[in-house]
């Protein structure tokens, strides 16, 4: 049994990646869990803090520790990552020689309405998760162009293609993860 993290890049309600995340959390296999880690809550990091980190900061790490792998959705913001998603990294990574992401398989999935899918977001994320130690799913890569168009009235992806190319992303990070945990 393996235990996905899923942090979501947006804090917005209503969130695109958010419901990317959803929708991605019920194509993996049984044996799988998956759990939305909330980085909304998080102050923004301050060195000042690694002698005595803030309450939040204990339960987002211990939550992180407790996860095998994580799977990243996100927004594009500016041509980069989201500030809460950047902060939540910092955040879990710090005090230096006490990063929680470490040696854990990461996936990412970006997002945008327009129509080049995050690819700047997700670009960005990659080269941080490859400092914090993380293996990252290199192919396939999931840009998800036009994201105001996917879903149907009840939140759920519309487009069986669209559906099909993320169970191929999950199955590979599933692969991943696999080879991390022999």
């Amino acid at each position: 049994m393996a235990k996905i993290g899923i942090v979501v890049g947006s804090l917005r309600k209503g969130s695109f990646s958010k419901k990317v995340a959803e929708n991605v959390a019920k194509l993996f296999p049984d044996g799988y869990t998956t759990e939305i880690i909330e980085i909304g809550n998080l102050p923004l990091y301050n060195q000042d803090y690694d002698a005595d980190s803030p309450a939040e900061y204990t339960a987002f790490r211990s939550k992180v520790r407790e996860v095998d792998a994580v799977l990243f959705v996100t927004p594009e913001h500016n041509r980069s990552i989201p500030s809460a998603l950047k902060n939540a990294l910092d955040v879990a990574s710090r005090p230096w020689g006490q990063n929680v992401w470490a040696g854990k398989p990461a996936a990412i999935i970006s997002q945008s309405i327009g129509s080049i899918g995050g690819f700047g977001a997700n670009h960005h994320l990659r080269q941080v998760l490859m400092f914090l130690d993380m293996p990252v799913l290199q192919q396939p890569e999931v840009y998800l162009g036009n994201s105001a168009d996917l879903f149907d009235a009840n939140g759920s992806i519309s487009s069986r293609d669209t559906l099909d190319y993320l169970q191929s992303f999950v199955d590979a990070f599933v692969a991943l993860i696999r080879k991390y945990s022999s």
